[in-house]
């Protein structure tokens, strides 16, 4: 069972919402890479509202995501994309299915 996760919560600057699509679509070939990560999500909640969500079964693997390329590539644009910087959040997974 995975034990960890990560939600980022992600608002796109007005304007900036098809490219924020576009930059999560295009992470994807890089989350695949990653052995340590068991799934990866990559939401839109609203007009302007997007997500991330992760697990992991270890704190390597979620370590391992956090200082990943996809991380660095989020970082390095959110200027550009986001409306505030990207929140974060680690999580303890309670219950699985």
């Amino acid at each position: 069972m995975d034990r960890f996760g990560i939600l980022a919560i992600l608002e796109a600057k007005p304007g900036k919402e098809q490219k924020v699509a576009s930059f999560l679509k295009s992470a994807r070939p890089l989350v695949l890479q990653e052995v340590g990560t068991s799934t990866w999500f990559a939401f839109q909640t609203g007009p302007t509202s997007f997500g991330i969500f992760d697990t992991f079964a270890d704190e390597d693997g979620r370590d391992a995501h956090l200082t990943g390329e996809v991380a660095k590539a989020l970082f390095a644009n959110a200027e550009e994309l986001f409306a505030e910087k990207p929140q974060i959040n680690m999580a303890d997974l309670l219950a699985t299915k």
